[in-house]
């Protein structure tokens, strides 16, 4: 017996519903459910079919029993009922993205087919070079203004806002598509603009890698923040140099190499020296140094590090609106977390604790990547101190935050306290939170 049609797409008329659409951008997803089995006729076993859930799942959250708010779950609802990505905040899904158009062949000479028959090749024929499309039609544009600028920067500015809301990772496309559009139009802009445009480039290069960083795709961020400093280098901007750096410094602890990241993190406080030594800055870059010191677990450094960023933030005081805004993040609230991170990482648990617990107190429910980060460091910290329920229900935090993240840094730092909990896996709190992880992944 032939198995189920795959499912090939949604009506047009239920798309372009406003009922629908507010309800994919709330991601209600038991006003979705109930409007594909009214609008589109697929019941609830075909829907938990296409998205790899159970019937009854799916019959909880249509009842409004359970929720559904694990970004791998949405990508999994999105895919199996064909749900454009950027109705529900998702980036576009592989399937929306159209395959390369079948460019016209040229019979291949005599050369081609001697280099065939030579290789072995199956086909060598040369497709028609074509001008990307993006570019085509920036060059068709080719008018850059002010008020351009001033767009760019906003889809900029929305772009970290989102980045810490939700995560980088479904951001990729789009940074990536404003990097290729603004350093195609440098190409044909002259001063006064070009500098500015250039400016905005490296901003956005930066975001490309931060947002590959957050993926996890450590080579393509490292690719990306090269053409920041490259680009920041050519204008002499030592303090966005300086940020830069700092950014391959957090990258290069992540990625095990604990010594180029002191190293990144030196040659940041060298440039920003270079450029008046902005005390916010420093303050940010001596906590990135201690970071790196405290992989290493060398705690003379780390401790002489986080005593630099503290005096340096002392000398900031009052002086925040004169800093750069890429680094007015780093507040009060964030100094005393960043500490408690660093003593975690030194397994100075019991100081690190409350610094922590201190800095989740303070936090707003918008910084849900940051708060999801902290959760976990606190887990750590609790856990090295054989507090396993306190643990557990720090890393519940952690995961629940995590649900509408997409940002692939968070979850492996939830999978990794999971590891660590195996020692512990008959323990009440451990099953408890094993049985939270199933919940939300599915």
């Amino acid at each position: 017996m032939p198995g189920p049609q795959p499912h090939r797409g949604l009506p047009p008329e239920l798309l372009a519903s406003p009922e629908w659409q507010r309800a994919c951008r709330q991601r209600d997803f038991a006003k979705v459910f109930h409007l594909v089995k009214v609008k589109a006729g697929i019941y609830p076993s075909r829907v938990a079919a296409l998205c790899g859930m159970t019937p009854s799942r799916v019959g909880e959250i249509i009842s409004g029993r359970r929720g559904l708010a694990h970004i791998d779950v949405i990508e999994r609802v999105a895919d199996g009922l064909r749900i454009p990505g950027a109705m529900l905040g998702l980036a576009h899904r592989p399937w929306e993205i159209p395959s390369p158009a079948i460019t016209r062949q040229r019979t291949p000479d005599s050369s081609a087919r001697t280099s065939t028959a030579a290789t072995g090749s199956e086909q060598n024929l040369d497709a028609e070079p074509r001008s990307d499309l993006d570019d085509l039609l920036t060059l068709a544009d080719g008018r850059v203004t002010r008020s351009t600028l001033l767009a760019l920067r906003s889809s900029v500015e929305d772009y970290w806002r989102r980045d810490d809301e939700h995560g980088g990772a479904s951001l990729r496309p789009a940074v990536v598509g404003h990097l290729r559009y603004v350093t195609q139009m440098m190409r044909s802009v002259r001063a006064p603009l070009r500098r500015d445009l250039q400016s905005l480039d490296a901003e956005l290069a930066r975001l490309a890698g931060w947002a590959y960083f957050d993926a996890r795709q450590y080579s393509t961020a490292r690719t990306h923040f090269t053409q920041a400093l490259r680009l920041s280098h050519g204008q002499d901007d030592r303090l966005f140099m300086a940020n830069v750096l700092s950014c391959m410094s957090l990258q290069a602890t992540y990625d095990g190499q604990p010594s180029d990241a002191v190293a990144l993190a030196c040659k940041a406080q060298d440039s920003a020296r270079t450029a008046g030594g902005q005390p916010l800055v420093m303050s940010m870059l001596h906590m990135r140094e201690a970071f790196a010191h405290a992989t290493l677990r060398d705690g003379a450094s780390c401790h002489q590090a986080i005593g630099r960023s503290r005096d340096a933030y002392e000398q900031a005081r009052g002086q925040e609106d004169e800093a750069p805004s890429w680094v007015r993040y780093f507040d009060e609230t964030k100094l005393i977390v960043d500490t408690g991170i660093a003593l975690a990482k030194l397994g100075e648990s019991e100081r690190a604790e409350p610094l922590i617990a201190e800095g989740l107190r303070r936090e707003t429910g918008a910084q849900q990547r940051g708060r999801a980060f902290h959760a976990f460091w606190l887990a750590t910290a609790q856990l090295q101190q054989g507090k396993l329920d306190a643990a557990c229900h720090s890393a519940g935090l952690a995961l629940d935050l995590s649900a509408s993240l997409d940002s692939p840094r968070v979850a492996g730092h939830v999978d990794e306290f999971h590891q660590r909990l195996a020692p512990y896996a008959r323990e009440t709190p451990v099953i408890a939170f094993e049985q939270r992880m199933r919940e939300a992944l599915g």
